[in-house]
C-alpha cells in the first residue's frame, strides 16, 4: 500500500480538523470531543501535540459523528502553502 505524502509546501495540522468538529458539534472542549468520538481524552491530547497521527478508524468515527465527508476531514488536516503565507 503506498504511503500518502503531503503536497509540497503543505503542513500536517490535526488541530484544524479537531477544532472544526468541536465547532460543528457545538462542543465545549476537547473532553466533550473525546466523549463524542468515544475515545480517551489522552487520545485527543496526543493528536493535538502531534504524538500520533489521525488513523483511518478515528477518521471514519469523525465522519460518522460530524457528518463531514472523509475528503473534507482530510483536507482540514492539511495547511496549504497559501494559508501558511497569510498567517
Amino acid at each position: 500500500m503506498p504511503i500518502r505524502r503531503l503536497p509540497p509546501g503543505a503542513e500536517y495540522d490535526p488541530n484544524r480538523v479537531l477544532d472544526a468538529i468541536i465547532h460543528r458539534l457545538r462542543l465545549k472542549n476537547d473532553a466533550a470531543l473525546a466523549r463524542s468520538l468515544e475515545v480517551a481524552p489522552a487520545v485527543i491530547s496526543k493528536l493535538r501535540h502531534g504524538s500520533v497521527p489521525i488513523g483511518a478508524t478515528l477518521l471514519l468515527r469523525m465522519h460518522d459523528v460530524s457528518g463531514l465527508g472523509v475528503n473534507e476531514l482530510r483536507a482540514l488536516m492539511i495547511k496549504e502553502e497559501a494559508a501558511l503565507a497569510e498567517a
